[in-house]
């Protein structure tokens, strides 16, 4: 297992890793959809910025209350009612860099037995604290995957 030191680093790593997925990408390929049925480079930065306050919303109430109710989100209500395809990419990139430095330095300062705390999800029921830091630091690399397969079809380097 993890300690708490790393799990903070590998969310903070996030942060370099999505910039360098999206690097040196225009605003037609950030817009574009190469992949029938699936979302652009933009959107999908829209939903990660869009989800990253979330997160960090249910990792502050683990923090700070006990057994917070933490809810659900619907993704595809927020890509279709949220102007993912008009958003700005630094804007997205920024708001998801302040969120993580914010929370890495909250999680820095937390004693280990702190990510055993709970939380609980109205669909997923308990979690702790370090469930939900895993979920966050896996969300990126899980995107990141599609916004390869996009660089691939648009014949950008990897």
């Amino acid at each position: 297992m993890s300690t708490p030191s790393e799990l903070v680093a590998a969310y903070l790593l996030g942060i370099e890793q999505l910039r360098h997925a999206v690097r040196d990408m225009s605003m037609e390929q950030l817009r574009a959809k190469p992949i029938a049925g699936k979302m652009s480079t933009l959107e999908v930065v829209a939903h990660l910025a869009d989800f990253e306050p979330i997160l960090a919303d249910r990792m502050k109430r683990i923090i700070a209350l006990d057994k917070p109710l933490l809810f659900a989100a619907d993704e595809n209500r927020f890509l279709e009612r949220l102007a993912y395809a008009q958003r700005d990419l630094e804007e997205e990139l920024a708001l998801i860099t302040s969120i993580r430095k914010q929370m890495a330095r909250i999680l820095s300062q937390l004693p280990p037995e702190a990510f055993d705390r709970e939380g609980v999800h109205s669909e997923k029921g308990l979690v702790t604290l370090a469930k939900v830091l895993q979920s966050a630091i896996n969300h990126i690399p899980h995107h990141i995957k599609f916004i390869q397969e996009k660089r691939a079809a648009l014949g950008l380097p990897a």
